[in-house]
C-alpha cells in the first residue's frame, strides 16, 4: 500500500519535533551536566507516616524515639542515575536521593550501605524496603540524603561489584556527590544545597565512609565542605581482617571471604589464581556465587564455615610472609585505609562482641588516627558492650545521627 509523499514528509517533521521536545529534561539555559543523567520520582513520605514508623521501631528499640523531635517535614524519594568511571570506562551508576518537601537550603548526608549480594535488593531497586526507609526518613530531619547503589548494582549491574576495592568505590561515591551538586532548581524546585556534607555508614559502609572521609578531606576539599562522619564496624585494615579470619577454626560468614576474593580477582588486585587461596570445589564455585541472585545465607551454604576446609594449607601457613602471596598482601594493604591526621569530626563505633568484623579493627584504627596526630576531641571511639554485628546497626544509627546533628547545630 502506497502513502502520499507529502504526508510522509509532514509526519516525519512532526515526529522529529515531538522527539526533540519530549527528550529534553532541562531548559536551554541550564548548564550541561558532567555527572547527573536523570532522576525518577519514587514516592513521598508524610510527617505522619515518618512519626508512625519511628513509633513502631521505638516499641523494640526505645532509643529511636530520641529522633522524633528532629522530624520537620514530608520527604520525596527519587532514583538518580549518574555517570562514573570503572576501569577507565564511563558507565551509568545509580542510587537514591531523598529530599525534604519543604523548600529550603539543606546540607547533604551521604549514607554508605552495608554488604549486599542481591541485585534486586539494591537501594534504588527496593527503596521501600524497611531498612532503607529508616535511612530515607533522615531527609525529614533537614538533609538531602544520598544512598548509592555502588557499582555492580542498579544501573551498573553489568559490572562486578568492587567489594572492598577502594578506587572504584570511592570514585563512584564522589561522582554521585558531584551529580547531586548538579541538581538545579529546575530538577528539584525550591531545593538548594548547602556546602555542608555529612557521611555515615556501617560494616562495608563503615569502611567506605572512612575511605570517602579521607578522600574528601585530602583530595576533594575544594569541592565538598566535609563537616563530619560516623563509621560503624568497618573492616578498615583488610590485611588484618583476613589475618584474623585465617587464624580461626570456623568463621560464620564465609560469604565475605568469597566476596573479597571474587572482587579482587575481577578487578585485578592480585596475580594469584583463586586456587592458590580456596580449596576445591569452592575455588571453582566462587565465581558463580556473586551474580546478584543469591543472598548471603545462600552463598554461605555453598561455601563452608570451616577455615581449614575452605582455604588451602599453603595460604594458611604463608599468607603473611611467603613470597608466593606478596601480591595478595599488597592488594589487601592497598585497599586498607591508612591513618592520617584528620581535622574533621569523626565518630567510630563497634560492637564489642562482633563475630563478623573483629572490633580490633576499630580499636586499631582509632589508635592509629590518634598516633597520626588526630585530636581525641576530633576522633571519638565508642565500643558498644555485648553487641554483635547485626545488633549494632540500630544503636550505631541513633548515636551517629545525634552526633552529626550536633555538628550541624554547632556550625
Amino acid at each position: 500500500m502506497k502513502i502520499n509523499s507529502k504526508i510522509l514528509k509532514f509526519s516525519a517533521i512532526v515526529l522529529i519535533f515531538f522527539t526533540v521536545v519530549t527528550s529534553c529534561t532541562k531548559d536551554d539555559n541550564s548548564p550541561g551536566y558532567s555527572y547527573f543523567v536523570s532522576k525518577e520520582f519514587k514516592f513521598s513520605y508524610t510527617r505522619g507516616y515518618i512519626n508512625s514508623l519511628i513509633d513502631i521501631v521505638s516499641i523494640s528499640v526505645p532509643e529511636v524515639s530520641n529522633l522524633k523531635p528532629l522530624v520537620a517535614s514530608d520527604i520525596n524519594v527519587y532514583k538518580m542515575i549518574y555517570k562514573t568511571t570503572i576501569n577507565g570506562h564511563q558507565i551509568n551508576a545509580s542510587g537514591l536521593v531523598c529530599v525534604p518537601s519543604t523548600p529550603g537550603d539543606y546540607p547533604v548526608l551521604s549514607f554508605q550501605n552495608g554488604t549486599n549480594t542481591v541485585s534486586a535488593n539494591a537501594p534504588s531497586e527496593l527503596p521501600s524496603d524497611y531498612s532503607y526507609q529508616l535511612v530515607e526518613i533522615i531527609a525529614s530531619m533537614g538533609y538531602v540524603v544520598v544512598i548509592a547503589d555502588y557499582p555492580g548494582f542498579g544501573e551498573s549491574v553489568q559490572v562486578p561489584h568492587p567489594y572492598l576495592v577502594a578506587e572504584p568505590t570511592i570514585r563512584s561515591l564522589v561522582d554521585m556527590l558531584f551529580a547531586v551538586k548538579e541538581l538545579s532548581n529546575s530538577e528539584l524546585p525550591g531545593i538548594s544545597l548547602k556546602n555542608e556534607y555529612y557521611l555515615i555508614g556501617y560494616s562495608q559502609g563503615g569502611w567506605a565512609t572512612l575511605a570517602l572521609h579521607k578522600a574528601i578531606e585530602i583530595d576533594y576539599h575544594d569541592d565538598f565542605n566535609l563537616k563530619g562522619s560516623a563509621c560503624g564496624a568497618g573492616p578498615y585494615n583488610i590485611f588484618l581482617l583476613l589475618q584474623g579470619m585465617v587464624n580461626l577454626s570456623t568463621y560464620p560468614m564465609p560469604v565475605y571471604l568469597g566476596y573479597i576474593l571474587n572482587a579482587y580477582t575481577s578487578y585485578n588486585q592480585f596475580t594469584n589464581p583463586v586456587t592458590d587461596i580456596f580449596k576445591e570445589p569452592y575455588a571453582t564455585r566462587v565465581s558463580s556465587l556473586y551474580t546478584g541472585l543469591l543472598t548471603s545465607g545462600q552463598i554461605n551454604s555453598q561455601l563452608t564455615t570451616s577455615i581449614v576446609g575452605l582455604i588451602t594449607p599453603a595460604f594458611l601457613s604463608g599468607f603473611a610472609t611467603s613470597p608466593k602471596y606478596a601480591s595478595v598482601r599488597d592488594a589487601f594493604n592497598n585497599n586498607s585505609i591508612t591513618a592520617w591526621h584528620t581535622y574533621k569530626p569523626l565518630l567510630m563505633m563497634h560492637g564489642a562482641k562482633d563475630t563478623h568484623v573483629d572490633p580490633v579493627s576499630t580499636e586499631n584504627m582509632y589508635s592509629a588516627m590518634v598516633q597520626a596526630g588526630t585530636s581525641a576531641d576530633i576522633c571519638q571511639k565508642v565500643i558498644i558492650p555485648n553487641v554483635d554485628h547485626g545488633d549494632g546497626v540500630v544503636p550505631f544509627m541513633i548515636q551517629s545521627l545525634l552526633f552529626l546533628k550536633s555538628l550541624s547545630t554547632s556550625n
